[in-house]
């Protein structure tokens, strides 16, 4: 438990390691499946994946709204314990889902990427796994986590020291026989070239980044070579996955595409020799996905600005009356974190500010709302709702 408390005490203090990685055949076992499941939770990720042996890996589990979600669909598959739990970055659309997971499933090991992240989801989820004593491990590039004898489990990518999130994403090659499946997290393009100098071809790819340009160079495509991949996505979600460039890559190299937005759950089965795939090849991935647009402002009060570095949302009244923000919401999409605004008025022509992060300010114009990390530098939209719940005013 020693890499928790001293993140939990310290929030950095980590180190890194790249060595080449190379994945060997390994005899099959016959008879004997292996299962991956791409468990549909909407805009976020969460992989469980059964071994030939019956041993259980859970990779990321979606948002926090979706962990009971993949809590039931883990007991209905008779899951009552976890060997080993991947938490591949600390965005809230990997780990948030984990926590009612932490709170349901016993878990025997817990791997995190090691990249520090002050979100109220972050903190809760480490301190679930110093509470209940999971032993917790930090992986380097080049290791082998050791989860079935018939399967090899190689760490392509971790980077407890990169400076964005997704460029911590724990990469993981997984290979049963003649079947492999690279599951990315959300890794960039720059790390698709760093890891091009090891053996990244595999059979089924799970794309990083939910389909995003910002993941799947076209080089990167041509040197997995995937017989399958799978894209995890919310439908109609605001950031427009998948992009119509990487459904096109993937589409030219002759890759099947299945998208859990279009099918739900999706199971990879194999022997170690075939594979098999359940449903269809998706016929609803949107090449001209556009994102999704906050309806227009009920009242005269909106978000004006938001500041991801440092941490300031501004808040108008635009109109000629004063306005009670009473049980008003300004909501952090990514990490589903709430400011619950107190009692008091927004005069007309007036802004407020609410401010987070460590140089979180008071005072005037300005309001506190936590000295932790509440904005995702990467992109995080904002939403403000009455207090009825309605959407008010949204800036991405």
């Amino acid at each position: 438990m020693k890499n928790i408390i001293v993140l939990l005490l310290c929030i950095f203090l980590l180190a890194g390691c790249t060595e080449a990685v190379k994945t060997e055949k390994i005899p099959v076992t016959a008879g004997h499946d292996m299962r991956v499941h791409f468990i549909d939770v909407g805009q976020g990720d969460s992989i469980l994946i059964e071994s030939p042996k019956g041993k259980t890996m859970l990779v990321d589990g979606g948002v926090k709204g979706a962990g009971q979600q993949v809590v039931s669909y883990l007991k209905e598959r008779g899951v009552n314990k976890l060997d080993i739990v991947v938490a591949t970055h600390p965005d809230a659309d990997h780990i948030g889902g984990l926590i009612p997971v932490l709170n349901s499933i016993a878990i025997e090991q817990f791997y995190d990427s090691g990249k520090v992240h002050t979100s109220q989801t972050f903190e809760e989820m480490l301190t679930l796994i110093d509470e209940k004593n999971i032993p917790y491990h930090v992986p380097k590039t080049g290791d082998t986590i050791k989860f079935d004898e018939d399967v090899t489990v190689k760490v392509l990518n971790a980077n407890e020291q990169a400076t964005d999130n997704n460029d911590a994403s724990i990469v993981l090659k997984m290979a049963y026989g003649n079947i492999s499946f690279l599951l990315t997290g959300d890794a960039g393009v720059s790390l698709e070239k760093e890891m091009m100098q090891y053996d990244v071809e595999a059979t089924v790819l799970k794309a990083g980044h939910h389909g995003s340009n910002t993941s799947s160079s076209e080089d990167f495509i041509r040197a997995v070579k995937p017989k399958v991949t799978i894209l995890s996505y919310g439908e109609g979600n605001k950031y427009g996955h998948p992009h119509a460039e990487v459904v096109d890559r993937l589409q030219a190299i002759g890759s099947k595409i299945y998208a859990t937005a279009d099918i739900g759950t999706i199971t990879v089965s194999t022997d170690g020799v075939n594979y098999a795939v359940n449903g269809n090849e998706t016929t609803r991935v949107k090449n001209d996905n556009e994102p999704t647009k906050a309806e227009p402002p009920t009242t005269a009060i909106e978000i004006v600005s938001k500041d991801l570095v440092t941490e300031i949302v501004g808040i108008k009244n635009s109109g000629k009356q004063a306005v009670s923000l009473k049980d008003w919401q300004l909501i952090s999409i990514e990490g589903n974190q709430v400011f619950n605004f107190p009692n008091l008025s927004l005069q007309p022509g007036k802004t407020i500010y609410i401010t987070s992060g460590a140089d979180a300010r008071e005072g005037q114009n300005y309001i506190k709302w936590t000295t932790k990390q509440i904005w995702l530098n990467g992109g995080d939209a904002a939403q403000l709702r009455n207090e009825k719940g309605e959407l008010v005013s949204e800036l991405d």
